[in-house]
């Protein structure tokens, strides 16, 4: 078997391995150890668990020169708790090695004091995108001698939007470096990424087989969405975990179980992208110190967290492929201890589950919880057929598309009730409308009346009335009136003709006469009458003061 030694690493740094309990190496560290120790760019499929992080770490520190003023190696990952767990790993061989500094970068810290210590000679930094980023712009970190940079779970770091922020990192960084990719799958950002800023990269892979490690018994529990949170509860309480993780979609769906395992009276706390530093990292404290049951998560936030004494993984929401799934369930059954894994399944999750289970090439025990039923597909398809055939028998108005004016409609109306009218909805009619504005045939409304605005036909209305200013004959409304604005006759509308001119009018049922006059006014029920100074009677034609101001109407 393939030792430390054989790879190329030295007796110094393997006895602290053999001191912290590490004696032969992984197949992920057989494959990537001796390229990056001879300075070639590696791209590494692995998950975690694999012991990825020493294959990166070793050949760091084999190249590390502690008494150097500039940091040699930054290590980029997407979580606090990444970076945290990654910088406790080079402090169990900082401690051994005289003058080696590591430093943890990562938002939620205290930025002045993060910031005087890189003013110390820092070798190694492990650093969050964001806040690394902010020490750049500060001006506070320095990267442009740095000589390796690695990306972990870059898969993970480019799902979340980071993309922006690696490709202004690595602008920081000296074109004449070693780069390292280290990813549990491999989208197509990751090759992308990989092409544009690695040079001839080697990939060292791990099959998935590999990974699923026989200590780790894997089930399926057949449930619907609705009784998914009874069903987890009722395997919690006949599985009785030591320490649990259990796995959601979203930090949403990780919120509303945690609530409904704290109500049922689990000792349990939720870990996602939105709580504060100092939240994480006391419900991480107390997961691993046992003080803390249940681990309720998000892939991302728990992505590359390594806890010892994990009994069970919980996959409450299904993963979306088989490597997320292989993650996952990597996080029990290690150190040779075994482990269960327990995927809850509705019907809509059996595709996802045939995918897992091809990629883990092996089929998955099912069982069921007594009282919960899931659809089989043949049933939910049966009962999908019945609601459309119900749907089309309940139709009572076929719709041929387009728009609202295009969709067919029935008459309700007239001879031809029953019929579908169509665009040509005149041809129902019994007297077709003229369109000229001449006039139109007589119709329900009463006889034909001429369109001109000279006069109309009598009809229901009443008697023709002439259209000119003139006036009119007398009709139904009334006795004829001047349209001149001069007066009218008296009529039914009010007594004796009144003058149009400012100057005056006769008495009327308003009261007395009274001069249009600016200035004094005639005595009346409105005020006294006054002298007209505005000239001659305003009638249309005439000349008045008003005239000029535009009053002539």
């Amino acid at each position: 078997m393939t030792n430390f030694i054989d790879l190329g690493v030295s007796p110094a740094i393997n006895a602290i391995l053999k001191q912290i309990g590490i004696s032969n190496p992984t197949p992920i560290q057989e494959k990537s150890i001796p390229d990056i120790l001879a300075g070639r760019d590696v791209i590494a499929k692995a998950q975690t668990g694999t012991g990825k992080t020493l294959a990166f770490l070793l050949p760091i520190l084999e190249k590390v020169d502690p008494t150097a003023s500039h940091i040699q190696s930054l290590i980029v990952t997407p979580t606090r708790e990444l970076a945290l767990q990654i910088t406790a790993e080079l402090k169990k061989f900082a401690n051994e090695i005289e003058e080696l500094q590591v430093l943890a970068v990562y938002g939620g810290q205290d930025v002045e004091q993060q910031m005087k210590k890189l003013t110390r000679n820092i070798s190694v930094v492990v650093a969050t995108p964001g806040r690394l980023l902010d020490h750049l712009r500060r001006g506070t970190i320095d990267l442009s001698q740095t000589q390796t940079l690695v990306l972990d779970e870059a898969d993970q770091m480019l799902h979340i939007g980071f993309l922006p922020e690696v490709e202004e990192i690595m602008g920081q960084l000296p074109e004449e470096r070693q780069t390292l990719l280290f990813s549990a799958t491999m989208p197509e950002q990751v090759h992308q990424l990989a092409k544009r800023y690695m040079n001839k990269p080697l990939t060292a892979a791990v099959k998935a087989d590999q990974v699923t490690v026989e200590q780790i018994r894997q089930l399926v529990i057949e449930t619907t969405d609705r009784a998914k949170q009874s069903s987890l509860i009722t395997i919690i309480k006949e599985e009785q975990p030591y320490l649990a993780i259990i796995f959601c979609r979203t930090k949403r769906r990780v919120s509303v179980l945690n609530d409904a395992l704290k109500s049922a009276g689990f000792n349990s706390e939720e870990l996602h992208g939105d709580l504060s530093q100092a939240k994480r990292e006391r419900v991480m404290k107390n997961f691993r110190d046992a003080k803390l049951q249940y681990l309720v998560a998000t892939d991302v936030a728990a992505r590359g967290l390594d806890v010892e004494g994990v009994t069970h993984v919980f996959n409450y929401d299904v993963p979306e492929d088989a490597e997320i799934y292989i993650h996952r369930i990597g996080r029990t059954g290690r150190a040779g201890e075994n482990g269960l894994a327990v995927t809850f399944i509705a019907t809509k999750d059996l595709q996802l589950l045939s995918d897992i289970e091809k990629g883990i090439s092996m089929k998955i025990e099912r069982r069921t919880i007594e009282g919960v039923k899931m659809f089989q597909p043949d049933e939910a398809g049966h009962k999908k057929k019945r609601y459309e055939e119900s749907s089309e028998e309940g139709t009572r108005r076929p719709r041929t598309g387009g728009g609202r004016r295009h969709r067919e409609r029935i008459d309700t109306r007239g001879p031809n009730r029953g019929s579908h009218r169509s665009a040509n909805q005149a041809d129902n009619r019994e007297l077709e409308l003229e369109k000229p504005r001449g006039g139109r045939t007589e119709n329900s409304r009463g006889p034909k009346r001429e369109n001109p605005r000279g006069g109309r036909t009598e009809n229901s209305r009443g008697p023709k009335r002439e259209n000119s200013r003139g006036g009119r004959p007398e009709d139904s409304r009334g006795p004829k009136r001047e349209n001149s604005r001069g007066g009218r006759p008296e009529d039914s509308r009010g007594p004796t003709k009144r003058e149009n001119s400012r100057g005056g009018r006769p008495e009327d049922s308003r009261g007395p006469k009274r001069d249009n006059t600016r200035g004094d006014r005639q005595g009346d029920s409105r005020g006294a009458k006054g002298g007209n100074t505005q000239g001659p009677s305003n009638r249309r034609g005439g000349s008045g003061s008003f005239s000029n101001r535009g009053r002539n109407r």
